[in-house]
């Protein structure tokens, strides 16, 4: 399972952010390494530096074996919770894609 991860101008794309993001979405998903090809994380300040409320984005889509692409969006106050909050949704939607593969 290869996992990317992009930034927009308003974020540095640090190997130290990159690396991290990578960890939290490795845990939350190893469990789908054998259907999950590629996991593609976007990291995005919508106020570009302005300070606001869930003003960081984090939009990640997984290409499942089979099937089209899985996406998840979150908004959050730091790029850290954003992605947490993203990893959740994917993990739930490909939780219950597998669970539909699974019965069929």
């Amino acid at each position: 399972m290869t996992i990317q991860v992009t930034t927009d101008n308003h974020i540095t794309g640090s190997e130290h952010l990159s690396t991290h993001v990578q960890e939290v979405v490795n845990n939350a998903l190893h469990r789908f390494s054998a259907h999950v090809t590629t996991i593609v994380v976007h990291l995005s300040d919508e106020n570009a530096g302005k300070k606001g409320p869930d003003d960081k984005r984090c939009s990640i889509e997984a290409r499942y074996t089979g099937i089209q692409p899985v996406a998840a969006v979150n908004h959050a106050d730091t790029i850290d919770d954003a992605v947490k909050g993203a990893v959740q949704k994917l993990r739930s939607s490909l939780d219950s894609i597998t669970e539909r593969m699974r019965n069929h």
